[in-house]
């Protein structure tokens, strides 16, 4: 994003002052030396000045022609036919952004910053607010920004506006964000305050309503995943618990809404974290910092854990009020020199804004390495309106063409959580990877222990606690399965059509990078394996072209789950770990169970033939 200030240069060749003001004291001619010397002076001031106030181009990128960005120089009062199809391209920039556009007045097609007069923007904000009525949306106006490149010139400005569909048929636009950070950094308390609207009290009152377990409550320690919502409305306006609205009211009410998935901190429950960021399919993962411990903990696993999986990732340096302003500055340049490291190599950016917060939202998903970061309390309410700014406008990672080719595949849902609700039967959780999921269709779950998949008829569906008729790729939710026996079922089970024909495997390989082991990692060592919401202990079989490997090394293994046989996509991601063993890799390749056995025999034998040469 191109930075507008106003520069006060002088450019090379043009005074301030008039013609006359090159001549001394009393109008008296200066001696040659002094000139020169002044002009030296003079020079070294304006490259100077030069130097700190340098207008940048006033450039954006060139429009793309995907996405739900739109570039217009100006909308004053179209023809019926210009309307009808400008019309037509705010609903087409609506779909790419699955509800969302954000429209850039007074720039050109190329990224130009050209800027409109006070009447001119005026008009042209009055019927893209037309357009929006048109199609069923409402328009938000996120800043006004001067553009004063060329002194000759009137101020003209840019307006960056927000365009979003009203909620229909619940077809709001969901983005999951995973809470990381360390033991007590205020996680659950950050969310309480955002979700239920209250400020905290300063000793956890925001968190209570977020604990599921009385240990929870009793220690103020999260160990379980919950999950948190937070709407906005068509205008951007925050929608959450505030005036006593059930989930559902929210959900009805909301255009966007941001999904919590909150992970506990403490290193006891590290594998509970993990599965909730390689399971729920997170789009974004916010990492809370308390300002008067700094990084501490957990928190640099957590981190290494986001980037390994390659989840952007955004922090919020959180409990400002409880330390002076050297300490946040103290925690912050902390943050920026782990950030830079050569394994991180990310870009921080420190919100302290309206402005920056717009800024931070668009380049955070343009560009993988920009990390913003924010500070702000949650008893004073200190800076929280930027960080609600940022969530409002953060875009979603995939389009609409992504999602649509997702939902013309066939039907798959991951089992992520399993409960027996009374007079409901048998209810499951999880996420919808592909397809289309309707009440009433029929569906197969496993594999169970012998590698088989079960017959069974989804009923009733839920997203985010409100009743859903149709789910659709890329959703969470939650599915009856009526009077289903439960103890069939597990998590890291699927659920998918019946014409899929699923693969299943007890063995397969990954290309993996062993991040940190303590001494070698050979065959025969035994690791958990994390893909997505698959999480079981394998024995290593075999790396190809090696004997071991050691930190940092790379290496095509062959796995072997201990328990029972999973169902696995290729080029899915992997994470191990073990103790201090942590590496992460993809699946390469699967071998069915037939294959399995036949492998097992001759590993057998040509062990028994070493051994007898030996």
């Amino acid at each position: 994003m191109v930075d507008l200030s106003e520069s006060g240069a002088v450019s090379p060749g043009h005074s301030r002052h008039g013609p006359g003001s090159g001549s001394g004291n009393n109008g008296k001619k200066m001696s040659k030396k002094s000139r020169t010397k002044k002009g030296k002076r003079g020079r070294r001031r304006r490259n100077k000045r030069n130097r700190n106030n340098k207008t940048p181009p006033p450039y954006l990128p060139p429009e793309a022609e995907e996405g739900n960005i739109e570039y217009k120089l100006k909308l004053v009062n179209p023809t019926q036919y210009r309307f009808e199809h400008l019309a037509t391209q705010l609903k087409w920039r609506l779909q790419e952004g699955r509800g969302e556009a954000v429209y850039q007045i007074g720039v050109e097609d190329n990224g130009l910053l050209v800027g409109l007069t006070e009447a001119d923007m005026k008009a042209s904000l009055k019927t893209l607010k037309r357009m929006a009525e048109k199609v069923g949306a409402d328009i938000t106006l996120l800043r006004e920004r001067e553009v004063d490149y060329d002194l000759d010139r009137n101020t003209r400005k840019i307006a960056e506006v927000l365009v979003r569909k009203v909620p229909d048929d619940q077809q709001f636009l969901d983005l999951r964000v995973a809470v990381l950070g360390n033991v007590d950094s205020g996680k659950s308390t950050l969310l309480g305050v955002l979700t239920q609207g209250e400020l905290d009290n300063g000793r956890g009152r925001a968190r209570l309503n977020l604990f599921r377990h009385l240990h929870e409550i009793q220690t103020g320690r999260t160990s379980s995943i919950s999950f948190e919502i937070l709407g906005f409305n068509s205008k951007g306006e925050v929608v959450n618990y505030s005036e006593s609205r059930t989930a559902e009211e929210i959900c009805e009410s909301s255009s966007k809404m941001i999904t919590f998935i909150d992970l506990a901190g403490h290193h006891k429950y590290l594998k509970t974290t993990i599965f909730g960021l390689t399971s729920y399919c997170p789009d974004f993962a916010m990492l809370v910092v308390s300002a008067n411990t700094g990084i501490a903990g957990t928190t640099r696993e957590h981190l290494g854990l986001a980037m390994a999986l390659k989840v952007p990732i955004f922090i919020v340096v959180s409990k400002v009020d409880l330390c002076s302003r050297g300490t946040v500055e103290r925690t912050l340049r902390q943050l920026e020199r782990v950030l830079k490291q050569p394994g991180c190599n990310k870009v921080p950016m420190v919100v302290s804004n309206p402005d920056d917060a717009v800024t931070a939202a668009q380049q955070f998903t343009q560009s993988a390495c920009i990390t913003p970061i924010f500070t702000l309390s949650s008893v004073s309410g200190e800076s929280l309106d930027l960080l609600k700014v940022f969530l409002n406008i953060l875009p979603p990672l995939s389009n609409s063409k992504e999602q649509e080719e997702l939902m013309q595949q066939l039907t798959e849902f991951q089992v992520d959580e399993i409960y027996s609700v009374p007079d409901v039967g048998t209810v499951v959780g999880g996420t919808l990877y592909s397809g289309v999921c309707r009440e009433g269709e029929r569906l197969v779950v496993g594999p169970t222990d012998e590698g088989r998949f079960l017959r069974l008829k989804v009923g009733s569906i839920q997203r985010n606690r409100s009743a859903c008729r149709v789910l659709r790729a890329g959703q969470a939710a939650t599915l009856a399965l009526g009077n289903f026996d439960r103890s069939l079922l597990r998590k890291g089970m699927v659920m998918v059509s019946p014409k899929m024909n699923p693969t299943i495997c007890c063995q397969f390989e990954a290309a993996i990078v062993l991040l940190f082991h303590a001494k070698t990692f050979r065959r025969g060592s035994q690791v958990t394996i994390h893909v997505g919401n698959v999480r079981q202990t394998a024995t290593v079989e075999c790396l190809h072209g090696k004997d071991e490997l050691r930190t940092g090394e790379r290496a095509v293994v062959r796995f072997h789950f201990i328990k029972h046989p999973e169902y696995l996509r290729l080029g899915a991601k992997l994470l191990f770990r073990e103790g201090v063993t942590k590496g992460i890799g993809h699946v390469t390749r699967l071998l069915p169970p037939s294959q399995n056995h036949d492998q097992n025999q001759n590993q057998s034998q040509n062990h028994d033939q070493n051994q007898q040469e030996h």
